[in-house]
Order: C-alpha cells, then sequence, then structure tokens
C-alpha cells in the first residue's frame, strides 16, 4: 500500500491513538515532527476541550492542528478555524430537561462545555473522575444556565445504561442538533450540523486539500463523519462494527500502537 501526497493526518484519542491505558504511546510526538518535517499536518479529533489537548500535546502543541469537543472547536498552528456555537435559549431548555431527568432519578452529570471553560454543577469525586481527564479548564457553579461562555457542546455522563434512557431522551429532546454517542457512558450533543466530519472538511477548505489527501483514524461512533471525509479512512481493528463497517481500511488495534505504525507503514516514515 502506498499513500498518494497525504497532507492531513487526523486521528481519535481514546480507543484509537491512546493505548488501552489511556496513555500516550511512545513515538507520539516524535511521529509528528517527522510529519511537520514533510508537510503534513497532525490532527488530534476529540470529544475533549482544547486546552485539555493542548496540554496533552504540549512538546508539539505550537505545529498541531486541534479538531476539540467533537469538531465544535477546530484550531490549525494556534489559530482558530471554526466555532460553533448553540442558540443560548437552546442550552438554557435542554440542560433544565436533562436536569429534570436527573431529578428523576438517572445517575448523570451535565458538563456545559463553552470556548472559555467546561462548567458543572456536580461536585461529588465519583463524577469529578470521570469528568477531569477531559476537561483540563473546568469551572464548578450554582447554576449551569447561566455560565457567562460561548456554549459549543453539551456533554452528559450516565453512570448505568446510557442507551436505556439518557441517549435516546437526547435523540428526541436535542433536535435539530445532532448527538454523539462518544464512550460507554458519554453522550454528546454540538450544534446542527456540526460534528467531527464538518471539521476535518473545515480544514480540508482551510489548506486547500481533498479527501484524497486525508488520513483519518477512529474507532468509535463519534468519528463515523470523520472517517467518511478521507479516501485513507482507517478504522482500528477493535473498533465498533459500524466503523468497522464505514472505513476503507483497518489499522491494529490501539493496544498495538496501530495509529504510529499504520502512518508510518503507509506514509513511508
Amino acid at each position: 500500500m502506498t499513500a498518494p501526497d497525504i497532507k492531513l493526518v487526523v486521528a481519535d484519542l481514546d480507543g484509537t491513538l491512546l493505548d488501552e491505558h489511556k496513555q500516550m504511546p511512545a513515538g507520539t510526538f516524535e511521529l509528528i515532527a517527522d510529519l511537520n518535517a514533510a508537510g503534513i499536518a497532525f490532527a488530534p479529533a476529540s470529544g475533549r476541550q482544547w486546552a485539555t489537548l493542548a496540554s496533552m500535546f504540549e512538546p508539539v502543541a505550537d505545529d498541531l492542528v486541534i479538531i476539540a469537543e467533537n469538531g465544535a472547536y477546530v484550531t490549525d498552528r494556534g489559530t482558530e478555524v471554526a466555532v460553533h456555537p448553540f442558540e443560548g435559549p437552546w442550552v438554557t431548555d435542554t440542560v433544565r430537561r436533562i436536569q429534570a431527568l436527573s431529578d428523576e432519578g438517572v445517575d448523570l452529570g451535565i458538563v456545559v462545555c463553552g470556548v472559555k471553560s467546561a462548567w458543572v454543577t456536580r461536585t461529588d469525586r465519583k463524577f469529578l473522575d470521570q469528568v477531569e481527564p477531559y476537561y483540563r479548564r473546568l469551572e464548578i457553579v450554582d447554576d449551569l444556565t447561566a455560565v457567562d461562555d460561548t456554549v459549543i457542546k453539551l456533554a452528559v455522563h450516565d453512570f448505568g445504561d446510557l442507551e436505556a434512557v439518557t441517549a435516546p431522551f437526547l435523540r428526541e429532546h436535542a433536535q435539530p442538533n445532532p448527538v454523539a454517542v462518544s464512550g460507554a457512558h458519554w453522550v454528546d450533543v454540538m450544534a446542527e450540523g456540526v460534528d467531527k466530519g464538518l471539521a476535518v472538511r473545515e480544514l480540508q477548505a482551510e489548506m486547500g486539500i481533498d479527501a484524497t489527501q486525508t488520513m483519518v483514524f477512529g474507532d468509535y461512533l463519534n468519528d463515523y463523519e470523520m472517517l467518511q471525509a478521507a479516501d485513507w479512512s482507517f478504522a482500528m481493528s477493535n473498533a465498533h462494527p459500524d466503523i468497522l463497517d464505514v472505513a476503507n481500511y483497518t489499522a491494529p488495534p490501539n493496544s498495538e500502537n496501530g495509529v504510529i505504525r499504520t502512518v508510518r507503514a503507509v506514509l513511508g516514515l
């Protein structure tokens, strides 16, 4: 397999680039440096906030393209490419609906994700342990409907069976905004039309490239649209069945450093 003129490599993090312990695999920063030297941009694409991703990739952050908040906030080497906020009244109404679900006994927590910070009201360590790895900038407030920020995502962590109540509830009540199940217990809502695929297409337009010059790696349902935006789309071999179906190729699992091995092999680095 020999790739054509690849100019952009995009990788999801959890279950894809990060290992089974959610750690950055050895050789990641060296690969990014080699890609940059070859004129190829690298972009982590995650539901995590921008500040968290910049911190995780701190040694190479100045040379990094970042797709944060499942595509709601995108930067290219520190320059903002796209930001996709909600309408204010919709946020207030939806947060109150989700809070009502919690009041009915569903064990969940809400994260209101803004450009400046992430915002929560739930303060127990059980919840914060799930939130803090993804949101480096995190503020605790009394009222999620009164935060002073540009809101670009709502994230809900359900400690029970996400698909039993919370995910279907959001699919019904978040319309017309898309709902992305990003993990076994996490579900995200972005503004209408926003997903990782839109972010990849926005980057392609900004860089003057197309799908034939784009390589993408993913493993879960919130990666579906971005795999469709690249001809060189790779599902990790342990990915969700729907992701294996939509991808054009398969990479070794994240537990075997599949992203780095595949990029180096395909691009001859």
